[in-house]
C-alpha cells in the first residue's frame, strides 16, 4: 500500500509541475514577466537602456548619467493593470493600462521654453541653440516631473512550439513605456 502511495504521490507531482509550468505559458503571463523586468531593473533592460543612452550622440557624460538614473526612477515606479486578453489560435493580444511619471509633459514644455525664450540657450556665437544647456534644462525638468500618465499599449503576442512569445513593441509603445510620449 505505501509503495502505491508512493507512486501515485510521484504522479500526482510530476502533473503539479507541468501544470505549473503551463500556468506561466499565457500570453499574460508572458507581458507581465516583461514588465516586470523593467519594474526589478533586469540587467537586459538596463544594459539596452546603456546602449540607447550610448547612441545619443548629444549627451556629456554627466547628462548621460542623470538620464540613465530618470529611467531607472520611472521603471522602478511603472505600474500597470491587465484589461484584458484576447486569444485567437497562435496570436493573442493582451491590452494594459501603464502609468509612468509624464516625461513626455516635461519634454514638451522644454521645447516650448526653448521657442519662445531661445535667447536663454543661445551659444557664445549668438546665432546657435548651445545643445547641452538646453539638455541641462530639459532634465532638469524631467527630474520635477511628479504628475504620472496612464497609457493603453496592446502587447502582442504568438505561439511557437507550443511557447508564448512577445512580439517586438512599437516605437510608440516604448515611448509610452518609458514616459516619453507626447
Amino acid at each position: 500500500m505505501k509503495k502505491f502511495q508512493k507512486i501515485f504521490l510521484s504522479i500526482a507531482f510530476i502533473f503539479l509541475l507541468v501544470g505549473c509550468g503551463n500556468m506561466m505559458n499565457t500570453p499574460t503571463k508572458k507581458v507581465e514577466e516583461f514588465l516586470s523586468k523593467y519594474q526589478t531593473q533586469d540587467k537586459e533592460v538596463l544594459d539596452q537602456l546603456d546602449d540607447v543612452i550610448q547612441d545619443a550622440g548629444t549627451m556629456v557624460d554627466d547628462q548621460k548619467e542623470e538620464y540613465r538614473d530618470l529611467m531607472k526612477k520611472q521603471y522602478q515606479n511603472l505600474s500597470y493593470k491587465i484589461k484584458d486578453e484576447k486569444e485567437d489560435g497562435d496570436t493573442a493580444i493582451v491590452e494594459v493600462e501603464v502609468e509612468v511619471y509624464d516625461y513626455g509633459n516635461a519634454i514638451s514644455n522644454a521645447e516650448t521654453y526653448l521657442i519662445t525664450n531661445r535667447e536663454e540657450f543661445l551659444a557664445e556665437d549668438q546665432e546657435t541653440i548651445d545643445s547641452k544647456k538646453f539638455l541641462d534644462y530639459k532634465i532638469k525638468q524631467m527630474k520635477d516631473v511628479k504628475d504620472k500618465v496612464k497609457y493603453t499599449i496592446n502587447f502582442t503576442l504568438t505561439k511557437k512550439d507550443d511557447e508564448w512569445k512577445l512580439d517586438d513593441i512599437s516605437d510608440i509603445d516604448r515611448q509610452k513605456l518609458h514616459g516619453l510620449y507626447y
